[in-house]
């Protein structure tokens, strides 16, 4: 990733400050999710990956044009791609949250993505708690595709968190 601007894990930790602060619902997916359950930054990260409680999306939105970001990718209402003028980029996936905590993004083409009800958890980034997905939900998100090498690298630190909590992964 060398060259390209680059998601620091303080940049990460105030984003989610504003969030709180705000009262939105996000949640870190991707390879911040992964560094978060790790406890520790693990590679570089070029942009943040936000789960977001879909009701919170326009408030989300809100924030993040008056931190300079704009939308530079529009899929709506599966994903929307935010970008800061430094090169700062932020993935978010709206999810519909049902009665059960569980919840759906909806997917391009008409699918879907299911989050189960136990897919959230607390992680830390800097040594801030941080909420992100957990270790089975970002296992499931990487089913079903060719690995990139930043995949491969994810996996392995899934795996390993997954055996070290006594499942055979």
């Amino acid at each position: 990733m060398s060259g390209e601007p680059m998601m620091s894990g303080g940049e990460v930790v105030a984003l989610f400050g504003s969030f709180r602060a705000a009262g939105i619902r996000a949640w870190a997916g991707g390879g911040w999710a992964v560094d978060a359950l790790v406890g520790r930054q693990t590679r570089e990260h070029g942009d943040l990956d936000l789960a977001v409680d879909s009701v919170h999306l326009m408030g989300l939105l809100d924030l993040l044009d008056r931190d300079g970001f704009s939308v530079t990718v529009d899929w709506a209402p599966s994903r929307l791609e935010l970008t800061a003028a430094d090169g700062r980029v932020v993935d978010i996936h709206p999810v519909a949250f049902g009665a059960d905590g569980s919840g759906v993004q909806t997917g391009l083409g008409g699918g879907s993505f299911h989050y189960a009800a136990d897919g959230f958890t607390i992680g830390t980034i800097e040594g801030v708690p941080i909420p992100c997905l957990s270790v089975d939900q970002q296992l499931r998100f990487r089913e079903g595709y060719a690995p990139r090498p930043v995949d491969v690298h994810d996996v392995a630190l899934l795996m390993e968190l997954a055996r070290g909590r006594g499942q055979a992964g």
